[in-house]
């Protein structure tokens, strides 16, 4: 069974962007991960509702949007209505994660959560029933490039074994295949990848090499 990749375009060419999301759609990838950031919730700030709105017109992968940003819950309709199929939040960045998660689905999309690097696993567990998509920061979120932490990838593990066998346990944060690797074994299904994956001289291999782990 292959994984689930998602390429960020955080690592892409923003002048070629339809270039680069025809390229990674052409190497085999099932999902496009948009990183939405705000220069509040994360120091960096990124791309909004016009840019994904823009996305959903020329490409039929999966548009799996992670909002790092403040008041997530002022923009779910727009991002909804934009063309979003999962909205993945912060559980750092809202005071009713539970609330937060019902909304998302009111839309008839998928709901994700995430968790920063320092904020303990058990804070999801009340939550994994309800969620499609539980993503684990392997890095500090807001900026592409950064090293893997190896401990943030235990949390993965403890994820599943709280979890039904139909969540998306995805990982984000200096992914290549050597860390891809680690996250699969400990029950990971789902990868992001920015850098090795843009930056590779065959993205075609690169993508592959996520897809499938031995």
């Amino acid at each position: 069974m292959s994984n689930i990749v998602s390429p960020s375009i955080l690592s892409a060419d923003f002048a070629n962007l339809e270039r680069d999301i025809r390229r990674v759609e052409d190497a085999g990838a099932q999902w496009l991960h948009i990183d939405v950031m705000d220069g509040h919730f994360v120091p960096n700030i990124t791309i909004g509702v016009p840019v994904v709105a823009s996305i959903r017109e020329i490409t039929k992968l999966c548009l799996d949007v992670h909002l790092m940003i403040e008041n997530p819950e002022r923009y779910v309709e727009s991002f909804a209505k934009a063309g979003a199929d999962i909205l993945t939040f912060h559980y750092e960045a809202t005071d009713d994660a539970g609330e937060l998660i019902r909304l998302i689905k009111s839309h008839n999309i998928k709901a994700g959560m995430s968790i920063k690097p320092k904020t303990p696993v058990d804070v999801v567990f009340p939550y994994l029933k309800d969620l499609d998509l539980l993503l684990v920061m392997t890095v500090e979120p807001g900026f592409g490039g950064q090293k893997f932490m190896a401990d943030c990838a235990q949390k993965i593990s403890k994820i599943k074994e709280n979890a039904s066998s139909d969540l998306i346990i995805q990982v984000d944060g200096g992914i290549n295949a050597e860390t891809a690797r680690i996250c699969t074994s400990l029950g990971a299904n789902s990868l992001v990848a920015g850098n090795y994956i843009y930056k590779s001289d065959d993205i075609k291999s690169a993508v592959k090499s996520l897809l499938f782990q031995t």
